[in-house]
C-alpha cells in the first residue's frame, strides 16, 4: 500500500496536479493539506473517477483545510479541531489493509508566521498551543491497550534536523527550525515512539527537502529546501515500511505547490 502526504497549496487550483500525481506515482490513499476549499467545493467527481471514490475531508472557506483520498473504503473517519478553532488542520481516517486496520493521521500544523516569539507574534503561540494539544491527545492514545497501527504525516512546518534545511546556521532564528520548535516536535515523537521513517532510507547526515520557497528564481539550482513535510509510524508498523520517497519533480511542474509530495510503500 502506498501512502503520499502532499500540501497542494489549493486543490482546485491543482487538481490536474493530484491527477499527475496519481498516474506518477499510484498511490492507494493521498493525504492534501491547505487545501483551501469548503467541502461543498471539493473536486471528488475528478478523483473518483481517476480511482479514489472515498474521500474524508475537513476544509474551510480561504486557507487551510486537509483532505484525504483513498482506493479503499475508511472503516472510520473523524476531523478534530485544536485550539478552539476550526480551521481544517486534522483529518483522521481509517482503512484496513490485508485483514489489519491502520489509524491514518493527516496533519496541518500552524505555520507560525515570522517571529518565533509567542508574547510579539499570535501565530507562534497558537503554533505551540496547536503541537502541545496534539501531544496531549497521542499521549492519552498511547494509554489505550488496543490502539491501532498508525501513521501520522502532512505538512507538520517543523524541519529538525541538520540537513532538514540548507543551511542549520543561518536558520537557527526562523520559524521552522528554532530549537524551541525541535524541542516541541521531539515531544510529540516520544508518545507513542514515532519513527520518522525518512531517516531510516535517507541518512541524517544527507540533505532532505520537501519545501522550496517561491522566491527563489531557480529554487532547483539554488535547492535552499527546508523538510517541513513528514511521515511518521507506530513501532507496530514499522517493519513493514519498505520504501520512502520525495517526488521532487513535482516541484517543477506548471503552477506547482511549493510542497514536493512525500510517500511510503508498506508491503
Amino acid at each position: 500500500m502506498r501512502i503520499v502526504s502532499w500540501n497542494i497549496n489549493s486543490v482546485r487550483l491543482r487538481e490536474p496536479l493530484v491527477l499527475d500525481l496519481i498516474k506518477k506515482l499510484k498511490p492507494d490513499v493521498i493525504c492534501l493539506q491547505e487545501t483551501k476549499c469548503p467541502n461543498d467545493s471539493f473536486p471528488e467527481k475528478a478523483f473518483a473517477k481517476a480511482g479514489f471514490p472515498h474521500v474524508a475531508k475537513n476544509g474551510i472557506k480561504g486557507y487551510h483545510g486537509v483532505a484525504t483520498l483513498s482506493r479503499l473504503p475508511f472503516v472510520e473517519q473523524s476531523y478534530i479541531n485544536y485550539c478552539g478553532k476550526e480551521d481544517g488542520r486534522h483529518m483522521h481516517t481509517s482503512v484496513e489493509h490485508k485483514g489489519r486496520p491502520i489509524a491514518i493521521h493527516n496533519f496541518y500544523v500552524p505555520a507560525g508566521g515570522d517571529e518565533p516569539d509567542r508574547e510579539i507574534n499570535e501565530k507562534f503561540g497558537h503554533k505551540q498551543d496547536f503541537l502541545a494539544e496534539m501531544t496531549k491527545n497521542f499521549k492519552r492514545q498511547s494509554k489505550q491497550k488496543d490502539a491501532p497501527a498508525s501513521v501520522l504525516l502532512g505538512d507538520l512546518n517543523i524541519a529538525p534536523g541538520e540537513h532538514d534545511v540548507w543551511s542549520s546556521k543561518k536558520l537557527q532564528k526562523v520559524v521552522s527550525h528554532t530549537p524551541i520548535e525541535i524541542e516541541t516536535l521531539a515531544k510529540l515523537q516520544n508518545t507513542l515512539d514515532w519513527e520518522d521513517v525518512s531517516r531510516r532510507f535517507v541518512p541524517a547526515e544527507e540533505k532532505l527537502y520537501s519545501w522550496w520557497s517561491y522566491r527563489a528564481k531557480d529554487w532547483d539550482a539554488a535547492d535552499k529546501g527546508r523538510r517541513l513535510d513528514h511521515i511518521w509510524v507506530t513501532p507496530d508498523l514499522s517493519e513493514a515500511v519498505e520504501n520512502y520517497g520525495v517526488l521532487r519533480e513535482a516541484r517543477g511542474w506548471e503552477r506547482p505547490s511549493d510542497h514536493a509530495p512525500v510517500y511510503i510503500d508498506i508491503a
